[in-house]
């Protein structure tokens, strides 16, 4: 695996003292990228367990990159997986969404031998993860695949691609223009009184995945009775609200703590 700027940050990055990683390179598919690591609370058992998707415009990431995710999550009390996803060229829409399902269904059959409660499963994404995770939150069938339905407790969206229809730039084309039925790809067209409430946050600096995203997801969630927290962080751009959850550099936004709490509202705690 190449270095690569955000490599090197999570290298050095200090690590939060009330989490481990449980277990790491488990299978849950069977094509390479279909791996994934645990991350659990120390001391604490049957915690609500969260599945995290990293973004990378559907073409790039690698989920020991995203390690500093999997301890704070874990260091506020959830038992965390980072599941890495197929991506482009060798797969697109909607292969990555089915890989989360995939790793949901492999937390529901398998998370309790790390501690975490099969019952209480919540997703969380930044950028394309976030839609991956929206996805998995609005659209049915791909949950129904898996015998899922109703599974997911609570969904949040960092960042997040919502409503971004027509493909005007080159990832989206490559991603979903060969879609028969583009305006099935986006959340924004799929939420409905059966959701899952919505922590869909954004920075008011984003200029990769624009703030209207979020406020078009959250406003049309609202109208159909969908409970939703909307977070809005002052100075914050795209990659800093995913970054504000490592450990020196959460004065910049309090997410994590607002993420943490949202969670444990819809969750619970251990």
């Amino acid at each position: 695996m190449p270095s690569t700027p955000l490599t090197l940050l999570n290298a050095v990055l200090p690590k939060d003292l009330g989490a481990k990683r449980l277990a790491a390179d488990i299978a849950f598919g069977p094509d390479a990228r279909q791996r994934l690591d645990v991350y659990g609370p120390r001391g604490k058992k049957a915690a609500p367990a969260v599945l995290f998707i990293y973004g990378g415009s559907w073409m790039d990431g690698e989920r020991i990159n995203y390690s500093f995710v999997g301890r704070a999550l874990a260091a506020k009390g959830f038992v965390t997986v980072i599941a890495d996803y197929r991506i482009l060229p060798a797969a697109r829409y909607p292969a990555f969404i089915e890989d989360g399902a995939a790793a949901l269904a492999w937390m529901a059959d398998n998370i309790a031998r790390f501690g975490g409660d099969p019952q209480r499963l919540g997703v969380v994404g930044h950028s394309a993860g976030a839609y991956n995770a929206a996805m998995l939150a609005l659209a049915p069938q791909f949950l129904h695949a898996r015998g899922l339905e109703g599974r997911i407790g609570a969904m949040a969206g960092l960042s997040g691609p919502y409503d971004f229809f027509p493909f005007d730039v080159p990832a989206t084309q490559k991603t979903f223009g060969k879609v028969a039925d583009p305006q099935s790809t986006q959340p924004v067209n799929l939420v409905s009184p059966a959701a899952p409430p919505l922590f869909l946050a954004t920075g008011d600096k984003d200029r990769t995945v624009y703030p209207r995203n979020t406020v078009r997801l959250a406003d049309t969630a609202r109208r159909v009775g969908v409970p939703v927290e909307e977070r809005h962080y002052p100075g914050v751009g795209h990659a800093g609200l995913v970054l504000a959850l490592a450990l020196p550099l959460r004065w910049h936004a309090p997410v994590l703590a607002d993420l943490a709490a949202f969670l444990h509202r819809h969750l619970g705690s251990a």
